[in-house]
């Protein structure tokens, strides 16, 4: 997700979209150990747009 598109989001979809990256990366995780995962790149790319979602929700507390 690019950034552009997370603040066209309001802050309740903001935080359904992060409760459902949270649940994907704990999937990848777990799916890592069991070694079923083969891009690991996914685990990196979740983490990070999960980074960018509380950064804009932040932004939104702060203001």
């Amino acid at each position: 997700m690019k950034i552009a598109e997370l603040r066209q989001k309001t802050e309740k979809e903001l935080n359904i979209t992060l409760n459902h990256l949270r649940d994907d990366l704990r999937e990848l995780r777990f799916n890592l150990v069991g070694g079923k995962v083969k891009n690991i790149n996914e685990i990196h790319r979740t983490r990070r747009n999960i980074a960018r979602i509380l950064t804009l929700l932040k932004q939104y507390e702060q203001k």
